[in-house]
């Protein structure tokens, strides 16, 4: 069912066209990822669909009562509560139906009650009504659902007190994300959600909308996230929007052929014309061709024109250089340890990079990813250990706070000053080739975008020609198609790399190595990022064998205990392993029962919900004793199947 649709809708600043003759449609279950260029205007569709801003023209039909939910790549709860009270106040509507159920339940239990009235019969089928929603809202589960996400988002237990206004700004945005997912809205417009979040939250949250029972809207420049969560792809390019169905790099695939028909058709034309013009300009003149020649210039003023393929659109392009090789050894620790004011994040790091080596740095949010290269770089000390530099080692840094750079500067100042001797005209043409031309050059750093303060920083890199580069999150702030520009150029690079990154799209293209940093220390994996995935599940399936194995042999080296090593005789064993087999089978013939009267719970409570019963007192009276039976029962099982798993466990841990 489709419940948001968009007709020809278009969106003008002034006399500037962003986008025009946009359809977007989406159902109530849809997958949609949304990618363009920064600029595109990605954010200004999604205020649109959201509600906030109206379209120049064109019209939006939504489904009635269809509830959106929007988070914006700035959004960070605000709020005087703490973080527990902020995410149980989702749950009041629940607790308001859950008190009316109890208050129909008293009065149906009452003794003055006429089970044969109207008033009795209006009093079961509201109790029916409420009990239908209390399941649709997981009324007997949403604490714990709260308490999940919150735990996907690495807020716990130990955490619930703190106000939300002593929360970083990343934590604020995190809380403001989990809260909205809790809230499940009909539509979920999410502008960059992966923002903030380390590797192992964007895989949870990349399993819970997996699972998300309604629409989804996602902007993100997380390719690897797109991949994993969407179905549908929208496109906003030289101001128009255009549907590929698939996730991204099915996209990718059909772009790719979309470009190459639109170049068939574009050359196809090119030729014709020529053709034309030619036979316009030879025979125009003479006699006995004007005729043919008007002709085919007529033709010529009525074709309709085919645009050149992106011709509108420039991409990024440059490339990162050494002046000198390094040494076969770059660097090498000796149980190093790192962290701030004598304050380890991690220690015991052993690491040996060879020339040419690409590596990952991974781990969750706070181990010390960025400290590392900081330390590596002399911006902070080491706490302990040793730290090696091989012969002929020029390391480059990039911050992915761009503390580098200087906000009073201009663009071509802060690149110029750093290489005062090189022509004006040369630094020009490096800004020019990271899209920086023109009038661009003379914005001070302060005014600049995100991506546009990355391209400066990595411009400056790009001079500074080192053979070990060490970049800390360099595809932050950059959309997609920069990204894949800075992944060519990387992937060209001769020198070493060893860079900080939560882009696994990223990881996968450029690692021949990944390092998984901890605060015990560092592990190294031969492989790109999928590879390492595959390698730890490996691993923790390893792990579980040898502890299962460990557990078996434990087991085999009781019962094989001869009696002059154990407390218990042969006769005494013996008996235990009577008893064991009397409880195991007492708790599976439990089991079996309880399974039964499930059913038959089961079956009498939708006898109870069938509307067609509401007018038959006699048969509801019935039922509502069956089930009141049934219920008893089952608790009686419940609680000789406690008993008799105690005694089973008691038996086998003695």
């Amino acid at each position: 069912m489709i419940i948001l649709q968009t007709q020809k809708i278009s969106r003008y600043f002034g006399a500037e066209k962003l986008f025009d003759n946009v359809n977007v449609e989406i159902k109530d279950k849809s997958r949609i990822g949304l990618v363009g260029r920064n600029g595109a205007g990605k954010t200004t569709l999604l205020n649109i669909l959201s509600g906030r801003e109206e379209p120049d023209s064109g019209t939006i039909h939504k489904k009635k009562e269809c509830t959106v939910g929007y988070l914006d790549q700035h959004t960070g709860l605000e709020s005087s509560l703490t973080i527990w009270e902020e995410i149980i106040k989702l749950a009041e509507p629940v607790k308001k139906l859950e008190q009316e159920m109890h208050q129909i339940e008293e009065q149906l239990s009452s003794v003055n009650q006429d089970k044969s009235s109207s008033n009795y019969t209006e009093l079961l089928n509201r109790y029916d009504y409420l009990q239908q929603q209390f399941r649709e809202m997981n009324g007997y589960g949403i604490e714990s659902e709260m308490r999940s996400v919150l735990h996907g988002f690495r807020f716990y237990e130990e955490d619930y007190d703190t106000p939300v206004a002593n929360l970083s700004g990343g934590q604020k945005t995190r809380l403001a994300l989990a809260k909205l997912l809790l809230e499940k809205k009909d539509l979920l417009i999410l502008d960059e959600p992966t923002n903030h979040l380390d590797i192992d939250t964007l895989t949870w949250l990349e399993t819970y909308l997996q699972n998300y029972p309604k629409a989804l809207l996602i902007v993100s420049h997380d390719r690897y996230f797109l991949d994993k969560v969407v179905q549908d792809i929208y496109e906003v390019s030289r101001g128009s929007v255009s549907h590929f169905p698939g996730n991204y790099s099915n996209y990718l695939k059909q772009k790719a052929e979309q470009i190459k028909r639109e170049w068939k058709v574009f050359e196809k034309q090119q030729k014709k014309r020529e053709k034309l013009e030619d036979f316009v300009n030879k025979n125009i003149v003479r006699a006995s061709t004007t005729k043919r020649a008007q002709a085919r210039r007529k033709q010529l003023e009525k074709m309709d024109t085919v645009d050149k393929p992106q011709n509108d659109e420039k991409s990024a392009h440059f490339q990162f250089s050494t002046d000198r090789t390094s040494g076969q050894v770059v660097l090498q620790t000796d149980n190093l340890a790192i962290g701030y004011d004598d304050k380890p994040v991690s220690q015991a790091i052993n690491l040996d990079i060879r020339k040419e080596d690409s590596i990952a740095i991974v781990g969750p949010n706070g181990v010390g990813k960025t400290t590392l290269l900081k330390t590596f770089m002399n911006f902070l000390p080491p706490l302990e250990g040793e730290i090696k530099l091989g012969t002929k080692v020029d390391l480059g840094y990039y911050d992915q706070e761009q503390k580098t750079l200087n906000e009073k500067k201009t663009v071509l100042d802060e690149v110029w000053d750093d290489h005062p001797l090189l022509p004006e005209q040369s630094v020009r043409t490096l800004l020019g080739s990271f899209l920086f031309s023109g009038e661009d050059t003379d914005k001070r750093i302060s005014s600049l975008s995100g991506g546009e303060k990355a391209r400066v920083a990595l411009a400056k890199l790009a001079l500074e020609k080192n053979n070990t580069l060490l970049l800390d999150e360099p595809t932050n702030h950059l959309d997609i198609d920069s990204k894949e520009v800075l992944e060519n150029a990387l992937i060209d690079y001769e020198g070493t790399l060893l860079f900080v990154s939560h882009d696994r799209y990223f990881i996968n293209r450029l690692a021949t190595k990944v390092i998984e940093l901890s605060s015990a220390g560092a592990v190294l994996y031969l492989g790109d990022y999928d590879y390492y995935l595959q390698k730890k599940a490996e691993l923790e399936a390893l792990k579980t064998l040898d502890e299962q194995s460990s557990s078996t042999d434990s087991l085999n080296e009781i019962s094989s205990t001869n009696a002059t090593d154990t407390k218990l005789s042969f006769e005494a064993r013996k008996e235990r392993q009577k008893e064991e087999r009397k409880l195991t089978r007492s708790i599976e013939s439990l089991e079996a029962k309880l399974e039964e009267i499930e059913k038959a719970i089961h079956d009498v409570q939708t006898q109870l919900s069938n509307p067609e019963l509401f007018s038959d007192s006699e048969a509801i009276e019935r039922l509502s004793k069956e089930n009141e039976e049934l219920l008893r029962n089952q608790e009686t099982l419940l609680e000789e199947w406690e008993r008799e798993q105690e005694a089973l466990d008691s038996l086998l841990n003695d």
